[in-house]
């Protein structure tokens, strides 16, 4: 059942109403700035606001190199050294644990009680994630054993279930990682990500790789992953498998997220309102094939004011100044709902 939540307003994001599920995640003005030689920064995430509850899947959509996946670092602590963070990102206390703000906390904190146990990680380079020495059923059976949820004499039809839940041929469970294609890697991963049952699951790209019938059947599984009463939080290039899954929508343009909205909203009736979200859209094979003109800008080097306005059809002398926020949507030119 998917959970009773609203559009955000300008002060507050997406905050859930009374009576509404309380969040798993709350994230609050969330920026990453990369510190370059010269002194001269990167803004790769800037203000970034929304709520998270549980049962919710929000898909983080958006061109290559928009900041998504550096988000998702900043969640889960896995920044480089010359990242500056500011904002808040609190995950809710579980089994009487207490609520960490994930950008504040220490490593300690992050690796011993975060990492694997409140938050599991499907990667986007699976490759990179996997222990190149360790055959793939060692890796799920350390997991399972290090969450201590498994007895030793269950351990062997745990780690054949978990690989089954992620499309994994358990024939294959005693190869290494290198022994692997992409797309195996990639189930290998999300087999791994999700025997831990953590509260909330970042999956970055969960399908790269698989042909149309495994991304529909990692897209199902991780839609019940959800089901179950656990947040999912999907960056994906992949709008069809977004749509399988995703209950809202968060379009990310430029470092900032610019269109915040219901799923069912955004791909029917009445669309997104963002200029960029409906090129987006447009660009899809199964709709107009029609892409959007020019390439985003470089988060070094972002125009003033709005940084889509360049390749935007709409934009006027005003766009010269920065849009906020608003009703789920940042442009001085949005398409009224009625209109869209």
């Amino acid at each position: 059942m998917k959970p009773d939540t609203v559009k955000p307003d300008a002060a507050t994001s997406d905050a859930v109403r009374p009576g509404a599920v309380a969040p798993v995640l709350s994230v609050r003005e969330l920026s990453v700035r990369f510190r370059m030689r010269g002194g001269r920064h990167i803004a790769a995430v800037t203000g970034a606001s929304f709520d998270l509850a549980a049962g919710e899947c929000l898909a983080l959509v958006g061109e290559s190199g928009c900041g998504k996946s550096v988000l998702a670092s900043a969640l889960l602590g896995l920044l480089p050294g010359n990242a500056q963070t500011a904002g808040s990102a609190v995950i809710e206390g579980t089994g009487g644990t207490d609520a960490v703000d994930l950008l504040t906390a220490s490593e300690r904190t992050l690796a011993r009680t975060v990492r694997g146990r409140r938050i599991g990680l499907i990667p986007q380079s699976p490759a990179a994630h996997l222990t190149p020495v360790r055959t793939i059923r060692a890796q799920l059976a350390e997991t399972l054993r290090a969450l201590d949820r498994t007895p030793r004499s269950a351990l062997p039809a745990a780690v054949t279930a978990a690989a089954d839940r992620a499309a994994f041929p358990t024939g294959l469970l005693d190869r290494y990682p290198h022994e692997l294609s992409g797309g195996l890697a990639q189930r290998a991963a999300t087999a791994l990500a999700l025997v831990g049952d953590a509260p909330l699951l970042l999956a970055d790209e969960p399908t790269t790789g698989l042909d149309r019938d495994l991304v529909h059947r990692t897209a199902d599984e991780l839609r019940r992953h959800t089901d179950d009463g656990r947040a999912l939080l999907t960056i994906t290039h992949d709008l069809a498998a977004a749509e399988r899954i995703a209950d809202r929508v968060a379009v990310m343009y430029a470092g900032r997220i610019v269109e915040l909205t219901d799923a069912a909203a955004f791909f029917g009736a009445p669309g997104p309102r963002h200029p960029y979200a409906r090129g987006l859209l447009a660009a899809l094979p199964e709709r107009d094939f029609r892409p959007i003109p020019g390439l985003p800008p470089e988060l070094g080097d972002l125009p003033t004011g709005c940084a889509f306005a360049p390749r935007c059809p709409r934009a006027t002398d005003r766009c010269a100044t920065a849009p906020d926020f608003a009703d789920g949507v940042a442009c001085h030119h949005a398409e009224e709902p009625a209109r869209a």
